[in-house]
Parts: C-alpha cells; sequence; structure tokens
C-alpha cells in the first residue's frame, strides 16, 4: 500500500516531471561550465540562480493566495536547501573551475546508491533484498573505478591529482541524497511550490556570505563577465531551478525516494554528449565504465524496488482489498 506521506498525482504530470528532470537537469552541468568560464565567479552564480528563482517561484505562490509562512515547513525547507542546493549543488558549481562537467555529472551519478544506504526507516527491508545487496557492491565498485586513475596520478607523482575534488564530490553526493530523503519523511503541509521556493532562497542567501569570504566581490568589473554567462544564469534559473528543480521536489511528494533518483541514469548521460559535443571535453574510457557500472546497479537497485511496489499495489487493488477501501 502507498505511504501515508506519499500523494496521490496525475499519471501524465508524473512523466512529466520525471521528463523535465531527466534532460534539463543533464543540462544544468554544461551551462554552470558555460556561466562559469564566462566570468561568473562560483558562489556568486550560485547566490544569483537561487535567490532569483527562489523570489519568482515565491512570488507565484503569493500571487495565487498559498500559505507561505509555516514555521516548520520553512525550518524543513531551510535544510533540505541547505544540503540539497548549497552543499550538494555548491560543490558542483565549485569543482566545475577544475573539473569538466561531464566528469563531475558522472561522479554525481552514485547518488542513488546513498539513497539506498541513508534511507534508515527502510533499512530492514532494502538491505535483506540480494539484488539491492549486490547493487550496492557493484555501485561501490563504479565508485571504485572511477577514482582508480586519479589513485595511480597521485601514488605515481604525475602531477597535480584532481582527487581532492572528486572527493567533495562524492561527499556532495551523499547530502545531496541525505537532504532528499530529509524532505522525503518530514512531507510539507503547503505546496511543493512554496517548499521548493523556500529551499532556493534559503540556499542562495548562505552563498553570499560564502562568496563575500571567498574574495568573489574584491575587483569585481560586471562589464567583464561575458554575456554567454549571463544567458547560462537565464537558463539555470528558469529551466534548472523553477522547472526541474519544482518538478524534482513535487516528485519526491508523490513518487517513492528511490524511483525518483533514476534521474541519475539520464542527467549524466546527457551531460557527457553536451560536454564533449560543444565545448570538446575528454571523457576517459575508465570514467565511461565507471559510470556504466554504477548505472547497471543502480538499475539492479531499484528493480528491486519497482518489483515490490507492483505487488502491494497488486495486493490493494485485490477485490478484498478493494472492498476494505470502499467503505
Amino acid at each position: 500500500m502507498p505511504s501515508a506521506s506519499q500523494k496521490s498525482a496525475s499519471p501524465l504530470l508524473v512523466i512529466t516531471a520525471f521528463a523535465i528532470v531527466y534532460v534539463v537537469w543533464g543540462s544544468t552541468y554544461f551551462f554552470i561550465r558555460i556561466a562559469e568560464q564566462g566570468g561568473l565567479p562560483p558562489f556568486m552564480l550560485g547566490a544569483i540562480r537561487f535567490i532569483i528563482a527562489g523570489a519568482l517561484m515565491m512570488g507565484w505562490c503569493v500571487a495565487k493566495g498559498e500559505k507561505i509562512f509555516v514555521k516548520r515547513d520553512i525550518i524543513n525547507a531551510a535544510i533540505t536547501g541547505i544540503l540539497l542546493l548549497f552543499i550538494g549543488n555548491g560543490i558542483v558549481i565549485w569543482a566545475e573551475q577544475t573539473l569538466p562537467s561531464a566528469m563531475v555529472a558522472i561522479m554525481v551519478s552514485s547518488a542513488p546508491i546513498w539513497f539506498v544506504l541513508l534511507d534508515k526507516p527502510n533499512w530492514g527491508i532494502n538491505l535483506k533484498n540480494k539484488a539491492t545487496i549486490i547493487g550496492l557492491i557493484i555501485g561501490f565498485v563504479g565508485v571504485i573505478l572511477l577514482f582508480s586513475e586519479q589513485l595511480g596520478v597521485m601514488f605515481s607523482g604525475g602531477g597535480a591529482s584532481k582527487l581532492p575534488w572528486m572527493l567533495l564530490l562524492l561527499f556532495g553526493s551523499i547530502s545531496w541524497s541525505g537532504g532528499s530523503l530529509f524532505s522525503k519523511h518530514r512531507p510539507t503541509s503547503g505546496s511543493g511550490s512554496v517548499s521548493a521556493a523556500w529551499q532556493m532562497l534559503a540556499a542562495g542567501f548562505v552563498y553570499v556570505p560564502v562568496s563575500v569570504i571567498h574574495g568573489e566581490f574584491n575587483n569585481l568589473n560586471l562589464d567583464s563577465i561575458h554575456t554567454s554567462s549571463w544567458l547560462a544564469v537565464t537558463y539555470l534559473v528558469f529551466f534548472g531551478s523553477i522547472a526541474a528543480y519544482s518538478a524534482y521536489v513535487w516528485l519526491l511528494q508523490v513518487r517513492p525516494a528511490t524511483q525518483v533518483s533514476t534521474y541519475a541514469y539520464v542527467n549524466p548521460v546527457i551531460a557527457v554528449i553536451l560536454g564533449v559535443v560543444f565545448i570538446h571535453e575528454n571523457v576517459s574510457l575508465m570514467q565511461l565504465v565507471g559510470l556504466f557500472v554504477i548505472l547497471g546497479s543502480v538499475l539492479l537497485i531499484n528493480l528491486a524496488k519497482y518489483r515490490k511496489e507492483k505487488n502491494e499495489v497488486r495486493k490493494f487493488e485485490s477485490p478484498k482489498e478493494a472492498a476494505v477501501a470502499d467503505c
């Protein structure tokens, strides 16, 4: 039977939301890279993106007459926003100064593994399933493959290793999964739009002092920032944040977290294609092997979940259960 905290939703809306999260989020790695190459500092980029997106969405919610000042919802949204958008996404933005956007997307693809490991309320179910255990083991093999090249560089003394940035991305991926589960287990009393707006505003305002401490406002010349940066920020605000992030927050309310995490199948593939084709980024064979090993593990983990959910739905829809439900 579906979780009590899981709201019902139109299948068409669910499909549309998944499509937005799958495709648009895959492209955000590319547009973050474009914004930074055009001269925007990373933390300033995060502040501009999320404050503008959050303010626009909050204005829309106010115009619709939604209740926006619920203390518990604001606190939960702020925690979620900081975990997802400041720590998780902030590390992505910061790392893309050094690493190719395609490589960043590949590193973040491990997020669904952490969904399972951090979902403590469901450990009794998840960790008793053989397919899930095998999937986790395979997933960790994929993560090791991603790190193998940089470990070789570090131990051979063959130049600057990117290992610290990769470890940061791993931490960011764990933070993203933790924040998503926090949001999942503490559903908002209002709409997903209000929750997403507060999350973006909370994260956006945390970026500001970090940007100042990082010295990004020192000798800042807005005229030196290319038009391509502002166009990329516009895309990130309206598509990456307002459209895709709102769809993601809403999906967490209406679908299982592991199912929502399947965005990780598509995002890195789109990011790799855009990075390689348009800005000529290099992706090694070992990175691609690691990516597909991780995606295979995620598929295996989620197949067990889907079968379980399908069996629960069938049980609920049996004549006896249906009669009880109709009472």
